[in-house]
């Protein structure tokens, strides 16, 4: 692996990608097509891009069922598992309404309220992703929304993965579509025949997809614009060479765009890591994959002293931060960016990404200095709730006049002191 020494002054950032002037006008055109012509358009695409000639977009029933027949029962017992705990901690997120009042009556709270309808993008095709289904379906459910739609593109033979639809009706999804790319989140956004319209588009995709969330947002809300995965590990000597290079892995083998990056104080460790990244690669099922990313993204940061490490850690921002240093729970108030944190050797990544609890929907791409995990919060909106006596408009009456004839707007200002003086047209006229 690449070695590189620094100082903390370099710019470590990685741009995000937003896809090239063909891919967006593509994602332009195939939304206005779904937009115009609705399933007619999802069968099209599905056929042309999937390669899946479909006769109905919705899962039925007896598919759901006969999943069933080609899950073990381990697995079956992984997915309950799995679910219960990611259940359990996001019942931790809840927040409650609540209201205040004041000795004069006035009344100031905060009213929570779930989103109606959530759409849930699931990867597909070749691949099977039931825990994305977990991470995206449990925290809209615990929030309270009451119409889960998910959708995820079919393999050429028309059918979704047992596990995917195992796991979906397990969590109670009672609507699945088989549909994908750009034209399945245009769905989702504008609703056709067949899918009904949704409030919130959650889950990851290819770049298509990320581009089709980024130009519906405004017509429904989105989690976020994600990137390649990537994992950071900060450890100093005393860390085993085995652990950090089997977890860098982890990430190399999802794409040939995921970064691996190990940061450290100790160049030994540096050298030994680097040395059973490539021991390990040579029997990885997934070489060609990992080999690449590790190649093209991957790298070892070797500072000064630990400080710098952090700093590093902190520039880079990673999606997932592993800490593998004698004390991680000492460094865990330094560590000030990152969306998910494993402290301690035995925490490695898959840990969070399947069975732990905490979401693994998280920000990339550096995002983790502004922006969290997806969570309960995301599927629920806030309205603000104001009541005011007589009493306390005539106390801050005047202060609220002065600051709207600061902004000259006069028509605030009279609408309040109609309340605190009666008719106030002549008082007013002399403001003018």
């Amino acid at each position: 692996m690449n070695i590189i020494y620094v100082d903390g002054s370099e710019s470590l950032a990685r741009d995000l990608d937003t896809g090239t002037a063909q891919q967006q006008a593509t994602v332009r055109e195939i939304i206005s097509e779904v937009q115009q012509k609705g399933d007619e358009a999802l069968f099209r695409y599905t056929e042309q891009l999937d390669g899946a000639k479909l006769d109905h977009i919705k899962v039925t029933t007896e598919e759901m069922q006969a999943a069933y027949e080609h899950v073990s029962e381990a697995e079956l017992a992984a997915i309950r598992k799995a679910s219960a705990n990611i259940r359990r901690f996001h019942e931790r997120q809840v927040q409650q309404s609540w209201m205040t009042t004041e000795e004069d009556g006035t009344m100031l709270g905060q009213k929570i309220t779930p989103l109606h309808a959530a759409g849930v993008y699931v990867p597909g095709g070749k691949a099977a992703y039931p825990s994305t289904i977990m991470m995206n379906v449990i925290p809209a459910q615990v929030a309270g929304v009451k119409r889960i739609v998910m959708v995820s593109p079919p393999a050429a033979d028309g059918t979704l993965a047992p596990g995917v639809l195992v796991t979906a009706s397990e969590l109670g999804v009672e609507t699945v579509l088989k549909a994908g790319g750009a034209q399945a989140v245009a769905a989702l956004a504008y609703g056709t025949e067949t899918v009904p319209a949704v409030d919130k588009i959650t889950g990851p995709g290819n770049i298509y997809v990320a581009l089709a969330k980024r130009e519906v947002f405004g017509k429904v809300d989105i989690d976020m614009i994600a990137g390649p995965s990537e994992v950071v590990v900060l450890a100093d000597d005393r860390a085993r060479p085995d652990y950090i290079a089997a977890d860098m892995l982890s990430q190399a083998e999802h794409d040939e765009m995921a970064s691996a990056i190990l940061v450290t104080p100790s160049e030994a460790l540096a050298q030994l890591v680097s040395t059973e990244v490539n021991r390990q690669l040579e029997r990885l099922p997934r070489q060609e994959i990992a080999q690449a990313s590790i190649t093209d993204y991957g790298a070892i940061y070797v500072t000064e002293t630990m400080a710098q490490a952090v700093d590093t850690v902190n520039q880079l921002a990673p999606e997932h931060l592993e800490v593998q240093t004698l004390a991680p729970e000492e460094l865990l108030g330094r560590l000030q960016h990152a969306g998910a944190i494993f402290l301690g050797e035995h925490s490695s990544e898959p840990v969070g990404d399947y069975i732990a609890g905490p979401n693994h929907v998280l920000p990339t791409n550096g995002t983790a200095r502004f922006s969290s995990p997806l969570n309960v919060e995301d599927f629920t909106k806030k309205s603000s709730v104001i009541r005011y006596t007589k009493e306390a408009i005539h106390r801050d009456g005047p202060d609220i006049a002065a600051l709207a004839r600061m902004e000259g707007l006069e028509a605030h200002a009279r609408a309040v002191e109609l309340r605190t003086k009666g008719d106030a047209g002549e008082d007013a006229d002399e403001n003018d």
